[in-house]
């Protein structure tokens, strides 16, 4: 009424969504707040045309609205599900609240649109497309002051509102806030409900499912995307509407009409997204989303019935070259650079690869030699940062008999010789000295290595591979490497994505795994708990530390399955063991242990309880392991990991 008098034009204490509510219900509805008006229940036939008009919608809906309600019933939530002229179409409520309901107009067929019944939870979410909580005295009409309503939108597949979700309460707690749960119960299931309509709808055509954890993909992917079988857009959900529009704003269209195909949203081949089903055991793929280099999760949903055969319309995919095919699965950058690395194994150009320490850059340019036509030839690596720079020249260039004091007697051939017909590899090329940069440009130059003490060059035929953690052009400016050099190395780059980046973690895991088992000619099962510790790891030493990591675990694990506690107590996180010590005191009469624990650690839950065990035990370990079902090297392991020590094996002051 104050706002209705210009009063009080903006009052600060309401919100701006109610507020803009009041005023198109002041100036464009001319509704009085002074007069409430009666609640509006359509006759049955005008209720049943409404219902016949989203018959579709209210049998997908209906297995959502009846979850919702079983969720909020008891708190004293009704519930509505109105058309997209908020009628009341669908209608949940407590039978003995039957008459409060009605008068409230929580009712079917109510008409809840803005026009009518003024602000609140349906007609304001109906008019800005967005969910809101309408509460108490938010209302505009009187008769709804006591009423709490939280509404969400319901979209169809082309973006526009075509139902609303609500639940409202005839009491609730004074404060707005208390209402903040209902509204992200009722965001979600109206989320649920809009997703089963698109893939009732689109059940006939392919359908992208995508997420950004690979765990949810199956379960409960939060982006559809339909697509033709040339991956043209047909339509999206919420989530897949939101890609679509971030990849339109990076990546503007010639036309307004123009919307990209599902291989320009997704960094992928159009065999690459329909070959999904059959891509691994889990039949998901991980891709760069281009409108903002992110990586998600997909797979593809096929019509029953029709299974879309990928190769009809892929495009010829890379040649298989299993040296390079098994150094990764299916994350996005290692799969750009895999892809770059089958185009350059049968070239001659160098390549410079780039990436941190220990993410396998010796293991690609070994593929990479491998995977090419030199493969028989020797593959010849050289850390620069190992050698003593007194001894890399003659390392690298060889030299003749008697060329230095203290040199081999017949003279040597360098390790640029010995690759000769093959590759060169050439690994922490930043640390190389200035003094030699010039020389190896050289040899890049003219392919001919002249030795210590010689006077004719040596011919040589080989490619160059480097490698670096270091950033170049930094030290291009810092004066510290030749720019010429570097133009001459970095024919091609290689970028390998740090371990903690790639979104194949678990394969990677998997194949160190695999690797060592072999080498060791053991057998040893990976627990779950140690999986989500290596997979939540943040790796700053990469695969070489995962390598070190496991082979400690596979040392030290007693039996053969490998549990979160053999792991490094770097790689636990927080899930890392806590000290518990169990110390001695020795009375005139009771000869009882009792626990005490370290200055800097507190007992865990499993520790303390493993000491009651044990000390209701007497200590006895083959009674301990019998009532826990477990084996006596088992009990001692968690007596390790917990600090614990039997009394008559604690030192004696």
């Amino acid at each position: 009424m104050r706002l209705g008098e210009g009063h009080d034009a903006s009052p600060a204490e309401h919100r701006d969504v109610i507020r803009r509510s009041w005023q198109r219900c002041l100036g464009e509805y001319r509704l009085d707040p002074c007069h409430p008006r009666p609640v509006r229940v359509l006759t049955q036939q005008a209720l049943r045309d409404h219902q016949e008009s989203v018959d579709e919608l209210l049998h997908v809906a209906r297995a959502g609205v009846d979850r919702l309600y079983g969720q909020v019933a008891q708190l004293g939530y009704a519930l509505l599900l109105t058309d997209r002229r908020g009628i009341t179409v669908a209608f949940r409520g407590q039978p003995e609240q039957d008459r409060a309901l009605r008068r409230a107009g929580l009712y079917l067929g109510a008409d809840w649109n803005e026009r009518y019944a003024g602000t609140c939870a349906v007609g304001t979410c109906l008019h800005d497309g967005q969910a809101i909580t309408c509460h108490q005295g938010e209302h505009f009409d009187a008769t709804h002051i006591d009423l709490t309503c939280t509404a969400a939108p319901i979209t169809d597949p082309q973006g526009r509102v075509m139902a609303v979700l609500d639940i409202s309460a005839l009491q609730s707690p004074r404060s707005h806030e208390s209402q903040t749960f209902a509204l992200s119960l009722v965001n979600l299931h109206a989320r649920m409900i809009e997703d089963a309509y698109f893939l009732h709808r689109y059940r006939d055509s392919l359908i992208l499912r995508f997420d950004s954890a690979r765990e949810f993909v199956h379960l409960n992917g939060r982006g559809l995307i339909a697509i033709e079988e040339d991956g043209s857009l047909i339509a999206a959900n919420h989530e897949g509407r939101a890609l679509i529009d971030a990849h339109l704003r990076r990546w503007p269209p010639w036309s307004a009409a123009c919307l990209p195909d599902a291989t320009q949203l997704f960094d992928a081949e159009l065999g690459d997204l329909l070959g999904i089903p059959a891509a691994g055991e889990d039949q998901i793929r991980a891709f760069r989303a281009r409108a903002n280099d992110a990586t998600c999760f997909v797979t593809l949903l096929e019509p029953r019935g029709r299974p879309v055969k990928a190769t009809a319309t892929a495009a010829p995919r890379d040649t298989s070259v299993p040296a390079l095919d098994r150094l990764a699965a299916d994350d996005p950058s290692m799969h750009r650079l895999l892809k770059l690395a089958r185009r350059l194994r049968n070239e001659t150009v160098s390549v410079l690869i780039r990436g941190e320490t220990g993410t396998g850059k010796e293991v690609l340019a070994r593929a990479l030699h491998d995977s090419g036509p030199r493969a028989q030839a020797p593959f010849v690596a050289v850390n620069c940062a190992a050698i003593p720079e007194a001894l890399i020249e003659s390392e690298l260039f060889g030299y003749l008999p008697g060329a230095f004091t203290g040199g081999r007697p017949k003279g040597m051939r360098g390790l640029i010789q010995q690759a000769d017909g093959g590759t060169l590899f050439l690994d922490e090329i930043g640390d190389m000295p200035l003094t030699l940069q010039t020389r190896l440009l050289r040899v890049l130059a003219e392919r001919e290595v002249m030795p210590l003490g010689a006077e004719t060059p040596v011919k040589v035929d080989i490619r160059v591979v480097t490698a670096t953690h270091r950033d170049v052009t930094e030290l291009i400016r810092a004066g510290d490497f030749r720019e010429d050099l570097y133009y001459r190395l970095n024919g091609a780059e290689l970028r390998l994505p740090a371990l903690r980046e790639r979104a194949d973690r678990h394969y990677v895991i998997r194949r160190v795994h695999d690797e060592l088992q072999a080498e060791r000619g053991q057998s040893h099962h990976l627990r779950a708990d140690a999986m989500s510790a290596l997979l939540a790891h943040d790796w700053p030493g990469n695969i070489r530390q995962l390598r070190n990591a496991l082979a400690f675990a596979m040392a030290t694990a007693e039996g053969d399955e490998i549990t979160l506690h053999d792991l490094p107590e770097a790689c636990q996180g927080a899930a890392g063991p806590t000290t518990l010590t169990a110390t001695a005191s020795f009375g005139s009469a009771s000869g009882s242990s009792s626990p005490s624990t370290s200055a800097d650690a507190a007992p865990s839950a499993d520790g303390q309880a493993l000491l009651e065990l044990l000390r209701r035990s007497a200590w006895n370990i083959s009674q301990v392991a019998r009532q826990l079902g477990v084996s006596r090297p088992t009990v001692y392991r968690r007596m390790r990991r917990h600090g614990l020590v039997a009394p008559n094996h604690q030192p004696v002051s």
